[in-house]
């Protein structure tokens, strides 16, 4: 049974190569250097993703359902997949600028203890007065305020 090839090195954290393909059914063999391309880096959580993707045909709320967790985190986890592959932000800056406040947003609850939730949610407040982020932004940031599926 094959096993999934490797792209990072696992004593010093560089890229791989592949330097010999060999052909089951003929048994030709190639010998030189070979990249594994932009989907053998991609981690196994990052292509179980993508293939959501495609099951659902580039529907968010379908993956949010399949993979059950919320609408933010699977922008958030599409756009981390989008860049890992190697493509910068989209073209409109304005979506760009208001996907990655949203995902700041989304972030920064992420990283709230409930302890100091009152003090996040206010920090929210006041990039909304700073019109840093949107009210919709804003309102699923507090959303998110002590939610454990992310």
């Amino acid at each position: 049974m094959p096993h999934d090839v490797i792209s990072t090195c696992p004593v010093c954290s560089s890229e791989l190569t592949v330097t010999r393909l060999n052909c089951r059914s003929c048994g030709t063999t190639l010998e030189g250097e070979f990249s594994v391309g932009r989907f053998g880096r991609l981690t196994r959580e990052q292509l179980l993703l993508l293939e959501s993707f495609l099951r659902s045909r580039g529907n968010l709320r379908d993956m949010e359902r399949e993979l059950g967790i919320s609408y933010p985190t699977v922008r958030s986890r599409v756009e981390a997949l989008v860049r890992a592959l190697g493509f910068g932000p989209r073209a409109d800056s304005d979506e760009a600028a208001e996907d990655a406040a949203a995902a700041s947003a989304v972030a920064s609850a992420t990283a709230t203890s409930a302890a100091d939730a009152a003090a996040t949610r206010q920090g929210i407040l006041e990039r909304l007065a700073r019109k840093e982020i949107t009210a919709d932004e804003a309102a699923i940031a507090i959303r998110n305020l002590g939610r454990t599926d992310r």
